[in-house]
């Protein structure tokens, strides 16, 4: 099935983080709470938009999206309700067309999204213990080159 993809505008940031919270706190439920909607939006309209490219995939609404930089993924988050359709590889193809080599940080826990990036030609590079992030959880950095 094809998605629309788009670059999300100022005012979409708020769908963008809606996806972000939705998606986090089902799949990494430990760490819900860590910061109210309120700061979530603020911190996608002053800090997401602001320096990284965001794309959005869906149809009727904005269902995943995807932010990232010159060789970054900082996020790529889908509705859990909207999982397994495509939108999240939708969204990574766009990136992997746009970057010839990308780096993302993911929890050591969240065996789903380190699955789905393996699949997709990701290597793994380091595990840390999580002292170097805000959650204090032990995450996985990975690498994709073209």
């Amino acid at each position: 099935m094809a998605h629309l993809l788009k670059r999300l505008s100022l005012p979409e940031m708020d769908r963008a983080a809606y996806i972000h919270r939705a998606a986090r706190d089902e799949r990494l439920p430990w760490l819900s709470g860590l910061h109210s909607p309120e700061q979530d939006r603020r911190f996608f309209r002053s800090n997401v938009f602001v320096n990284t490219e965001v794309w959005g995939a869906g149809d009727d609404e904005i269902a995943g999206f995807i932010a990232f930089g010159e060789d970054w993924i900082d996020h790529l988050y889908v509705l859990p309700d909207r999982q397994k359709e495509g939108i999240g590889d939708a969204l990574l193809m766009l990136a992997k067309s746009a970057r010839p080599c990308l780096k993302l940080w993911t929890f050591q826990k969240n065996a789903g999204a380190r699955a789905f990036y393996e699949n997709r030609g990701f290597e793994l590079l380091e595990k840390t213990d999580g002292s170097g992030n805000q959650e204090r959880e032990p995450d996985a950095l990975y690498r994709w080159q073209r």
